[in-house]
This record gives C-alpha cells, structure tokens and sequence, in this order.
C-alpha cells in the first residue's frame, strides 16, 4: 500500500479491486444500510464536484461537524478529492468552541451532520460560512446532501497530493486552553495508518464499529485510515446512543478499541446482572463457568473479538486484570496523541504479563526517556506543526524528537509506563511533589469509583474528588463509606505519606464534556474541576469519605 499516498488514492484503488465487496453500513430506523467500495467511491466524488462548485479553491478549509457516520467517511474523502483540506469539529463542541475553530482554520464551509444540540451549536457559525446538511435532522443549511448527490456528476480528476501538503487540520481536544490546530500531512497520516496496519495484520473477515469521535486522531487513523488502506475491513456504524448497545451486539466486531470510562460501564452492566461475589463463585464452577463466561461476551457484543484495545486516558490495570481473568478477554493498552497520529506503543502481540504497561514501541518509533523523565519520540507519524503557532512548535520538537508532555518508564523489555503528565504534579504545603495520576489509577480499582481527581495544590495531603457510578444509587451511604474507605486505606498503605490521601469527597454532578470538566476524550480537565470544587476542597473534613450533600444518600 505504500504506493497509495492518500485516502482517495485507496478507495479508488480498492473500488477497481473489488467494487461490489460492502464497506460502510449505516443503520436506519433499526436497518443497516450497505454501501458498497463503488457506492462510496461514487457518493464521494459527486460530493467533491458539490465541493467545487461553491467556488472552493485549493486549500481552502472545510470544517465537518457531526457524529460518526458512513457520510462523515464520504464527506471527509471528498474534501481531499476535491483539493480542500478538512477541519473536523467533535459533534459535543459548544457554540463558543464551534466559532473558534472555524475563524482560527479560516473554514469556508461547514458540513453538518447528527447532532444533540444543533440549535445552541448553529449559533457558534459566523455569518458567511456556507453550510451543507448530511441526510440527518441538524444545524439548518442552504445546501444538502442529497441534492448534491442528483445535481452533480462525479468528479473526472480528483486533486492531486504530495506527502507534505496538509490533509487536515485536528484541533487538540483542549484539556488546558484554547485548541490548537494539529497540521497532519498525507505521509503521516498514511505512516500512521500502514503502521497500526502491521500492527493489527486486519483481514477481508475483520468487522469494526466507528463510534468514538472522529473528529479524534485516533478514530480517524486506527478505523477509517486502516480500513481504507486495508480495503477488507467492514466498517459500521451506531444509530443513537440509545442503541449503541444494539447496534453493538449486531455488528458482533473482531476489532473493537475503547476508552476506559466505557469499559468500567460495561463491567458495571455486567455486576447489575450478577453482583461481583455471586458472579466470582459462578465462574469457578466447571462448565457453567464457561457457560457464563461465554454469555456476557455474547450480551456485550465481544464473543467474535480478536483484537480489544484501551487508549485515551489512564486506565486502572485491575479493570483490565477483571477482563482477562474473568471474561477471557485480553485489552491490549496503546498510546498515542494527535502530534503523532495516535501511533505510538501498544501492548500487541498481547503479552499478559505486560497487562499494565502501555506497551512497547510500534514498528518505526523511536523512544527515549528524558534527564527531566518526560517520554519523547520520533516516527514518520508525526504532525507538521501547530497552525498559526510556529512559536509552539520549537517547544514541541527537539533534534526531531517529539516532547509528548508525559512522564514515564520504560523496562528492560522495552514496554512504557505513564506516570502522569509533566504538569499535573502538584506541591503540598510539605513542599513535596505528588504525581496524581498512579494514585487515581489506584483507587479506580474500586468499581463504585467511575471518575476520580486528586488534587492538593497549597494543602497538608492531597484529596479525591470522586464521582460514583450511576448504577449505585440503590446502595446505602454507609455500604458506600465503607467500601471507600477499605479502598482509601489500601491506596494509602502502598505509598510515601506525603501522598497519602486525607480525604475522599463524594460529589454530586457527573463530570462530562457538556460541563466542561471532561475533555472531548473523556479527559478530565484538571485546572477546570479544582476551580468549580475550590470551595468543597477547602473546606474542613471531618471524615475520612464525606458527600458533598448528604441529603443525595438518603437511601
């Protein structure tokens, strides 16, 4: 495949290879509908002619904002095929994000697509950016999908590329500050691509399912950009979030990669089901073991998997150890960021005992530990710099390595441990540092913990801000104390007293993207949660597990 630079360059090939074989199928009303390699090839160059003629020159931006779909794919081909270069947008952007991504990329046009919100987000589009609408209800346009579809042919000639023009602009998810705009060229995005492609070694047999955001680096390499230089990869898609679980269970995938939160949900689901001792007693029983075992893969939609992956955020390794000894399935952790494609360790071939790494290097990267412990790189797979901001990009770059921002370790064997982020340690009144991450990992390990942040920034000892799971609300404050404070006095056994936790605080509101306090990724965002908890944090706790309202656990 190295012979193909661009997506468009692999569809097309792929379309002469096998036109008939399925590629995209998008579920409607409850129904997948399939598109053909020659469907999508045909839908993508009528888009691209749709493109030009708006008067669109050649690398002139195209912003894309919508949820995962077969037309997110297409629209994304087209605005390679037709010379522009694309600015996706994630779908849960609020207005004042949707405005500074379209003036900072200077967009002309604005796809839109599903959407939860598109009355609020509609007023972040500045007057003079056309607007073109997917088949879906969303952000009112004066173009839409299906007229260009009758009223273009498809394009004769699509653009042509080198391996250092700008494909796409990816806008970091803006954990702190504002988002800066990712410039990744055709060579590394294809470096990538062909990369996690020798990694996973996919097949004509080999079914996905695209639901985390492709406005993401990640999405947009390891499923679209290895299904479209693969050619045999089968991609679906999820209607709603009510039926992701449906659609999830029909698709029966050989490939899924997901993110921590929603793989301590499913555990979660499954625990709803059998509580933790029943089930633990259960799958020790010869054959109705494996009985069991087997239906909860089935019922989560893993029972064909092959490949399982975990990325995004820090993960609690006990999550993962509960997957392989319980259920049988190996979640292999990988790392990666938008500066490098998403490509960057991951523990494949699966070793067990490196369960709790994130990996070892992928085929083409180069790493290196730092003097100040900060994990470096170097790989084809690796933006050009920051749009508009070559000032970051000397801070960002030394001698062609990459400064990724995290702190870490690597063994004998190679494999990488995060410990946290440069910034985020904090310095108690002690005058000692605290890395917070290995302990939020720590107390993650208990299933009634779905989000946790330590903070401690001018205090004695550091303190948890905890977010419960939803599914806890038939348990008692007292069965809850207990269970954080047996967990508390573990974590609190296992490391230095500087870092020793003073207290664990129960809050009421979920963190998510819609609030603020979690990235697009499903990140938390630090400066922003110890800022909206900077009363709670403060004030005097008697307890060692206390509740931000008590009145919440009357149960």
């Amino acid at each position: 495949m190295t012979q193909l630079l661009t997506p468009v360059d692999a569809l097309l090939h792929w379309t002469q290879e096998h036109p008939e074989r399925v590629y995209l199928r998008q579920p409607i009303a409850g129904e997948f509908q399939e598109r053909t390699w020659a469907m999508v090839a045909d839908e993508t160059a009528r888009i691209a002619a749709g493109l030009q003629a708006q008067g669109l020159e050649r690398g002139d931006k195209v912003a894309i904002l919508a949820k995962n779909s077969a037309e997110w794919f297409i629209i994304d081909l087209a605005i390679t095929m037709a010379g522009c270069v694309s600015v996706p947008i994630y779908s849960t952007a609020n207005a004042d994000t949707v405005r500074y991504i379209l003036e900072h990329s200077e967009s002309k046009l604005i796809v839109v697509g599903k959407l939860d919100n598109p009355d609020a987000q509609a007023k972040g589009i500045p007057e003079g950016i056309a607007r073109m609408a997917m088949p879906y209800p969303t952000i009112e346009s004066e173009h839409q999908w299906s007229d260009w579809l009758k009223q273009y042919e498809p394009l004769a000639e699509p653009a042509q590329w080198q391996e250092q023009d700008i494909m796409t602009l990816i806008y970091t998810s803006g954990s702190t500050g504002e988002p800066k705009g990712a410039e990744v060229s055709f060579g590394a995005y294809r470096a990538g691509s062909l990369g996690w492609m020798e990694v996973f070694q996919p097949t004509k047999e080999d079914r996905a399912i695209s639901y985390l955001p492709l406005a993401h680096i990640t999405e947009r390499v390891l499923l679209q950009g290895v299904s479209l230089y693969n050619g045999g990869v089968v991609v679906s898609f999820v209607e709603s979030l009510d039926t992701f679980a449906d659609n999830l269970q029909s698709v029966q995938p050989t490939m899924f990669l997901s993110v921590p939160r929603l793989w301590a949900r499913f555990q979660q689901a499954v625990f709803e089901k059998l509580p933790p001792k029943k089930l633990h007693f259960l799958l020790k029983v010869p054959v109705i073991g494996g009985l069991i075992r087997k239906k909860i893969r089935t019922n989560l939609g893993l029972h064909h998997a092959r490949l399982l992956g975990c990325g995004s955020a820090p993960v609690a390794p006990a999550l993962l150890e509960w997957y392989r000894d319980k259920l049988g399935l190996n979640i292999a952790q990988a790392w990666g960021m938008t500066e490098n494609m998403a490509y960057g360790t991951v523990n494949l071939p699966y070793r067990a005992d490196k369960y709790d790494t994130i990996g070892k290097a992928s085929p083409g990267v180069e790493l290196k530990i730092s003097d100040e412990g900060e994990l470096l790189m170097r790989s084809e797979a690796m933006m050009t710099g920051y749009y508009k901001h070559p000032e970051l990009n000397d801070e960002f770059f030394s001698d062609g390595w990459m400064h990724t921002g995290d702190k870490g370790s690597i063994d004998a064997d190679g494999y990488v441990k995060i410990i946290g982020r440069v910034k985020e340690s904090f310095k108690t009144t002690k005058g000692k540092y605290v890395a917070p991450v290995p302990i939020e990992q720590k107390l993650a390990e208990n299933s009634m913990v779905e989000q946790v942040c330590v903070c401690g920034q001018a205090l004695t000892q550091p303190i948890a801000l905890v977010v419960l799971a939803d599914e806890l609300h038939h348990h008692s404050q007292e069965q809850i104390v207990n269970s954080l404070t047996r967990t508390v006095k573990e974590v609190n056994s296992q490391i230095e007293s500087h870092a020793r936790i003073a207290h664990v605080l129960v809050v009421d509101q979920q963190w998510s993207i819609e609030n603020g306090l979690l990235t697009p990724t499903l990140k938390i965002r630090r400066p922003q949660i110890e800022k909206h908890y900077d009363a709670l944090i403060h004030q005097q706790h008697s307890q060692l597990v206390d509740f931000e309202r008590d009145d919440n656990w009357g149960r």
